[in-house]
This record gives structure tokens, C-alpha cells and sequence, in this order.
């Protein structure tokens, strides 16, 4: 793949409300940080040329000293300051990224069990042209229900057509650059990357993700993936006490 030059921006700025409070990146999974584990998927990746941190600015010298010195990562570039929302976390990262960078994945900090594997055919998709977005998602399992401001259902779409959307979420830089300098309210509103791509006429594919790439929420969420990481462990033949998995 040629024409891309891959840098990978994860947001880590969110606050940990439905966990008790604090940093949910900065929780301790498996025996190191959530955010650690994260970081930990892409930095080995051959296609991956840099990585650029965002974290609320509170627990910038956390992140420093209990993830990114211990981890030793040799692709991260950068640790930036996140904003007061997603969208502008993200806009920070945007401008710490090299000129040599022109492809961007944009991906949670509470998403540490992503497949590196699974990146290369969303590249593959971009580098050909034939999207100026791709997102990873899964099908939608329950009955979805659209209701109005009084609960009353005014629509039930058919679940052939859904998809869960995850990250992380991959753009073009030009195009993700641009689609950021919509108004802040829209920005501030933007739930994901693809929709402010979407909003802006561009084509964004899906491509099939995993449902163990969940987002780390609830207490019950950090159990589960405590639970997929020692699965892994034990399929890779790993063993070892304290040896920690990515």
C-alpha cells in the first residue's frame, strides 16, 4: 500500500463517570493501564508510521510516567492535550501529527482489545479509492426501536442493515482536516469521525470489525475484558505470571 502513510491518533480524554470517576484509560487492566494495553495494538504494526496520544490535561503526567515510559512505545510521537469534548481532542492530535502523515486512524483509548490484523483491509479500501472513510462495525443483534420525545415508537429499522459502529475510524488527513473545520456546535455534537465525513457528502464504508473490540464503560465491561485477555493468553500458550498481553 503505497499511498498510505499511516498515523494513529487515540482519544483518551473522557472521564470515567459510569466507572466510579477518574480516568478509565488509566485504570488498571491485567496488570497495567487500559490506555497502555491500547497504545500497545498499534505500535508494532508495520503500517503504522506514528501515534499521537490525546488525554484530558489533568493526567497528562500520569500518562507520561505509569503508560508511555513504561511502555517504551517507539511510535509515539506525541501526547497532547485533549479538549473539552471528543471532537476537539481530536482536532489537538490532528495538528501534532507530522507532515508526512496522510492517512489517519482515529481510535478510543477504551478500546484496548482491537486486532491489529483487521487494519489492513481498511487501508487497503482507501489506498484503492474506493472510500473516503472506513469504519469497522458488527451487526446489530437486538431489535432497534426509534421512538420520539415521548417514547412512543415511530420506527423499527430492519437489523440487516444496521451496524454497530467501532473504532478505530480511518480517513483520508485532507478530508478529516477539512470535515474539522465545521462549526463547533457541529463538532460538539459529533458522536464519531464518520459522521462529521457523512455530513460532508463523503462515502464511508464499513468493514467487518469484532465483537471483542468493546469500549470500555461500566465496571462490568473492564471484567469482560480482563476476561477476552486471559482467554488470549491461554490461545497463544503464554503462561507466564505477570507477562502482560496486548
Amino acid at each position: 500500500m503505497n499511498g498510505v502513510n499511516l498515523g494513529v491518533i487515540i482519544a483518551a480524554g473522557g472521564r470515567g463517570r459510569r466507572m466510579g470517576g477518574g480516568s478509565k484509560q488509566l485504570r488498571r487492566l491485567a496488570g497495567r493501564p487500559v490506555l497502555a494495553h491500547t497504545v500497545a495494538v498499534f505500535d508494532p504494526l508495520p503500517a503504522v508510521a506514528e501515534i499521537v496520544v490525546a488525554v484530558d490535561p489533568a493526567d497528562m503526567d500520569r500518562c507520561q510516567h505509569e503508560v508511555l515510559i513504561p511502555g517504551n512505545f517507539q511510535k509515539v510521537k506525541a501526547l497532547v492535550p485533549g479538549g473539552p469534548h471528543r471532537a476537539a481532542s481530536v482536532q489537538h492530535a490532528l495538528a501534532a501529527l507530522t507532515d508526512a502523515v496522510d492517512t489517519v486512524a482515529v481510535h478510543d483509548g477504551a478500546r484496548p482489545l482491537f486486532e491489529g490484523s483487521l487494519l489492513e483491509p481498511a487501508l487497503a479500501l482507501l489506498d484503492a479509492g474506493e472510500a473516503d472513510g472506513v469504519v469497522f462495525g458488527i451487526p446489530v443483534t437486538d431489535t432497534i426501536k426509534e421512538v420520539d420525545a415521548d417514547g412512543v415508537v415511530t420506527a423499527t429499522p430492519a437489523r440487516d442493515r444496521l451496524r454497530a459502529a467501532q473504532t478505530p475510524q480511518v480517513f483520508r488527513r485532507a478530508l478529516l482536516e477539512q470535515v474539522y473545520r465545521a462549526a463547533p456546535g457541529a463538532l460538539a455534537a459529533a458522536t464519531d469521525d464518520a459522521a462529521l465525513v457523512e455530513a460532508a457528502g463523503g462515502r464511508v464504508r464499513v468493514v467487518p470489525g469484532s465483537p471483542e473490540n468493546i469500549k470500555l464503560t461500566t465496571p462490568v465491561d473492564m471484567d469482560l475484558a480482563a476476561a477476552i485477555i486471559a482467554r488470549r493468553r491461554r490461545a497463544s500458550g503464554d503462561r507466564r505470571p505477570g507477562k502482560e498481553a496486548s
